[in-house]
């Protein structure tokens, strides 16, 4: 059960409304006007609800569905019990995100600025905008329409941010250009200095970075990530991009459109990715790496070459996925000899 304390609940629907919005088929048409207060997971759900069933490893779990519809394949849907409204769809995760957004929605603060917040004359505050307390917003700051800036947040200096973004409390930005309808979670860093520096007669001078971070339209970057600016050139992140939380991109790395960056990632300066690149939890990159679009990268992966388009790779150094589970299936086979 969703807890309409946090959330706004939008409304209810009957099934026949619910199979429109998940692209569903309703098995039992004569069920069609009933109607469904709520959604909820498969074991939870009871009278009045709807769940949604996709995962083959919960085919025992299934028998023991309470809910009064589910929404499954019709791969799946012979083990839904009797006396359960049954819609079949071809992707219950995707109905899942439909129905979600049809009955749902995230609160949202209160139009306008708070009395303690500190904007620059020289920034220029776009329609429909909410400016929580002790934001500040430096000279030249342009915010776009219907943005959200949270508590403590703070805008630098000549940084563009566009319509319908959200910038997280306590989040940090500054060299930044950004599209429009990004979410950048609370105590994100973008556009501090890159790890940049020569080691003079025995010191380490810091080199001047003065490139920007340029973050497309549609991008998340996560709670306590960081994107460096660029030294000279700029730090790019591509349209549709997914960052998330914990998630180092060090000065000119260069993300295509729709990568995903897992947790803990660490990319070194200057890696340019292609699109729809994936990349799991705790991988590493060294510098002047380039990995192809569609590049899957496994879960605690070290890479320090190129990695081809299409590729899936894995280990420390990576390799091929499938000469990573050989390389496996050896060592575990002869450490018991």
């Amino acid at each position: 059960m969703i807890d309409t304390n946090f959330f706004i609940k939008k409304g209810e629907f009957n099934l026949n409304q619910i199979a429109e919005i998940c692209d569903a088929e309703l098995q039992d048409k004569t069920r069609g006007m009933m109607v469904i207060h709520d959604m909820n997971t498969m074991g939870n759900a009871g009278e009045g609800e709807l769940c949604f069933f996709y995962d083959r490893k919960k085919k025992e779990a299934a028998a023991d569905i309470k809910a009064s519809a589910c929404v499954t394949t019709a791969e799946l849907a012979p083990l839904i019990p009797e006396g359960v409204a049954v819609l079949i769809c071809n992707n219950p995760k995707l109905a899942f995100l439909k129905l979600n957004q049809a009955m749902y929605a995230e609160k949202r603060p209160a139009l306008g600025v708070a009395e303690t917040a500190r904007i620059a004359p020289t920034a220029k505050i776009g329609q429909g905008c909410s400016i929580a307390d002790y934001v500040v917003i430096g000279a030249d700051a342009v915010i776009g329409d219907n943005t959200v800036i949270e508590p403590f947040a703070v805008i630098g200096e000549g940084c563009k941010i566009g319509s319908n973004c959200r910038i997280g409390a306590q989040a940090y930005i500054s060299y930044t250009v950004m599209g429009n309808n990004c979410y950048i979670y609370n105590g994100a860093r973008l556009g501090q200095d890159g790890f940049g520096f020569q080691t003079v007669n025995g010191v380490h001078q810091r080199i001047p970075q003065l490139g920007r971070v340029i973050i497309g339209n549609d991008v998340e970057i996560g709670s306590c990530s960081c994107v460096d600016r660029g030294a000279m050139d700029d730090t790019v992140i591509g349209d549709g991009c997914r960052v998330d939380n914990l998630v180092q991109i060090a000065h000119n790395d260069k993300l295509g459109r729709g990568c995903v960056i897992v947790s803990m990632t660490g990319i070194a300066g200057s890696c340019n990715f292609g699109d729809y690149v994936v990349c799991g939890g705790q991988s590493g990159f060294a510098d002047h790496i380039n990995i192809g679009s569609g590049a899957q990268i496994a879960a605690q992966s070290g890479i320090m070459r190129d990695v081809e388009p299409g590729m899936v790779v894995m280990g420390t150094p990576a390799v091929p996925f499938k000469d990573f589970m050989r390389q496996a299936a050896f060592l575990q086979k002869n450490s018991k000899k």
